[in-house]
């Protein structure tokens, strides 16, 4: 019985790297991988230019303060501060100290 199991186990050992070889043929090569770099779209740092503090605490206070911005960050279609600045903003509701940025009124 020896015999035949030591028979058994070298016909495996020659069939099975021929089956092996068999399906490889049959099988398509697959595509090889393309290299894509994390960095392929990188932009890098720019600075934008600075504008007067002054300017820019009018042109919050003429949109409607930081409530304006937070209207524009909850709107599906968030528009861009500088485009918002330059259309006019409904009037801030809330208290007396709502508005604080406006301009006095004459």
């Amino acid at each position: 019985m020896a015999s035949w199991s030591c028979t058994a186990a070298v016909a495996v050992l020659i069939a099975v790297p021929a089956l092996a070889a068999a399906q490889g043929a049959a099988t398509p090569a697959a595509p090889q991988p393309v290299y894509r770099s994390a960095f392929e779209g990188y932009r890098p740092f720019t600075d934008e230019p600075v504008r007067p503090w002054r300017e820019t605490n009018d042109t919050v206070g003429r949109i409607g303060g930081w409530k304006a911005y937070a209207r524009e960050s909850q709107a599906p279609d968030a528009r861009p501060a500088a485009a918002s600045a330059s259309a006019p903003a409904p009037a801030a509701a809330g208290g007396a100290h709502s508005n604080h940025h406006a301009p006095a009124k004459p």
